[in-house]
């Protein structure tokens, strides 16, 4: 009986500190992904129960991630929301693909300054989406998100404004703290419930967040009309599938290694449940998914033991939702967007990054090449471009020291 409590408490607590966690990141990855906040919602709820059920992990936590969102902003800005559920489905196929082949125990040993160096560039990339946001400077977009974040730059200085800015540091800022104070707090939810009522109080004319109509998402797309651009979404999908892996099989061995006792997850049934979680989402209106690496911590920190953890991370944020949505409305865009500031930098390790780049003079130029790859091209490019690289110079002298990187 003394088990079967400690079991059922002990997910319960982790669903729903999970939950608290997860409402504000699923919100600002939907309207940062370009299809809103009910997207981000629903790709939460309905990946995070069916990549548990499916998975092959006892503690990940599913659901939209920032970065997916670097994949998916140039295909919303192209084909619409339609564009990106149907590259979210082709990439679902791949994943599921994947996993069925087996592939999953081959995909974590790739070289550490490749991934590293992608890592870092995806960080800088989620920075400067967040520029506009944070200025609020609006109706500026752009194919290339560098270039995007510097036009909203010039735009602000010609008419610069404080409150926006100020909004978005200084809940940047409580983030980035409050999590190495108190781990363990939804601080991310606290920061903008504190900067809404700010805003409020202060009569702040700040953008917010658009109503969200339908939280739990709606079908809204034709497979038909997209069949002819295949082409077309097969690569976006296949970095968005490559994304999805890495991260996934990624969170699964750290948490892993902080459960510890031998604990190991089965990597092709991962990738299975990856992309079932993929095949599921577009067709409810969701961004596509992928295993979350500081909710599944968060997980394993709150006292998860197995998959109905994930679970009730999903039942809870339906609850959430349907009592909370009239109030998402009224959260400044500055505010999330500070709270996406803070997941990139802390996205970055610099400990780690300097210390894979000094391994050797291939290391530290795989580095440079996949991180300059990432912001200026584009992710797909910066995976093959790093490996590629990698495979044609490993046996050189540059390579001396290089170490492979095992997820």
């Amino acid at each position: 009986m003394r088990e079967t409590m400690k079991f059922w408490a002990g997910n319960l607590n982790a669903g729903f500190t999970v939950a608290l966690v997860a409402l504000p990141l699923a919100i600002a990855f939907g309207e940062s992904s370009s299809l809103g906040a009910a997207a981000g919602i629903t790709t939460a709820i309905f990946a995070g129960m069916v990549a548990a059920v499916f998975g092959g992990s006892k503690y990940q936590v599913s659901g939209p991630t920032g970065a997916m969102t670097v994949v998916l902003i140039p295909l919303a800005l192209k084909y619409g929301p339609t564009g990106v559920f149907f590259a979210g489905l082709l990439a679902g196929m791949i994943l599921l693909l994947a996993g069925l082949l087996k592939i999953g125990r081959h995909v974590h040993k790739l070289p550490a300054s490749v991934i590293e160096g992608f890592s870092a560039g995806i960080a800088v990339v989620i920075a400067l989406q967040q520029f506009g946001w944070a200025l609020g400077v609006s109706g500026v977009h752009g194919d290339r998100v560098y270039l995007t974040a510097w036009q909203q730059v010039t735009v602000w200085f010609g008419s610069p404004t404080a409150p926006s800015i100020a909004v978005a540091i200084v809940v940047m800022l409580s983030v980035i703290f409050g999590l190495r104070k108190f781990p363990k707090l939804p601080v991310s939810i606290l920061s903008l419930v504190l900067a809404t009522l700010i805003c409020q109080l202060a009569s702040l004319k700040l953008a917010t967040i658009p109503v969200i109509a339908n939280p739990l998402g709606t079908l809204s797309f034709d497979f038909l009309k997209l069949s002819g651009h295949f082409a077309d979404f097969l690569i976006p999908a296949i970095g968005i599938a490559a994304l999805g892996a890495f991260e996934s099989l990624l969170s699964a061995k750290i948490a892993d290694r902080m459960v510890g006792s031998g604990v190991s997850h089965n990597s092709d049934q991962e990738l299975v449940g990856q992309g079932l979680a993929n095949l599921v989402v577009p067709f409810l209106g969701g961004v596509p998914a992928t295993a979350a690496l500081a909710r599944t911590a968060v997980n394993v920190r709150s006292g998860a033991n197995s998959k109905v953890a994930a679970g009730f991370h999903s039942v809870f944020l339906v609850i959430m939702v349907l009592a909370l949505s009239p109030l998402v409305s009224l959260v400044p865009l500055p505010a999330l967007a500070g709270v996406l500031l803070a997941t990139a930098f802390n996205m970055l390790k610099w400990d780690e990054l300097g210390k894979v780049a000094k391994n050797s003079k291939l290391d530290f130029l795989l580095v440079v090449v996949s991180l300059a790859l990432t912001v200026f091209v584009d992710l797909t490019s910066a995976l093959l471009g790093g490996v590629l690289m990698w495979l044609a110079l490993r046996k050189t002298k540059l390579a001396k020291g290089e170490k492979e990187y095992d997820v």
